[in-house]
């Protein structure tokens, strides 16, 4: 029986879902390197950083080139990545406004909580 289409997805952001992996992706989308430029950028171990470049290999998301650098198996890992950041600046500003809110209404009422900026 074939695995159902959100199954696949899940396990497809389960892969993405490790912060190494996604800061690797994000340098990954200016460009191919080398794992030492990966590291050069991060503070891990290599053998962590191996590890992460595996599970992204096996996931497809990550190719080896001939050279021995590393690049994104197709650019829509990129534009996900760009779409992840738009989403989580639209929910921080957001959040921003709630606690703004909230603060105006403490600063209306009584004054005696105060909710530090």
């Amino acid at each position: 029986m074939p695995v159902p289409l959100y199954q696949s997805k899940a396990e497809f952001f389960r892969t993405l879902g490790h912060p190494v992996r996604i800061r690797v992706l994000e340098l990954l989308g200016n460009g191919p390197l080398a794992v030492k430029d990966l590291l050069a950028d991060m503070d891990i171990e290599a053998a962590s950083m191996s590890q992460q470049l595996a599970v992204l290999r096996r996931a497809g998301v990550v190719s080896k080139l001939g050279d021995g650098r590393y690049a994104l198996a197709c650019p829509e890992v990129a534009e996900l990545l760009r779409a992840a950041r738009g989403i989580l600046t639209q929910l921080l500003a957001s959040q921003n406004d709630l606690l703004d809110a909230l603060r105006d209404e403490v600063d209306a009422d009584t004054g005696d909580a105060v909710v530090p900026a």
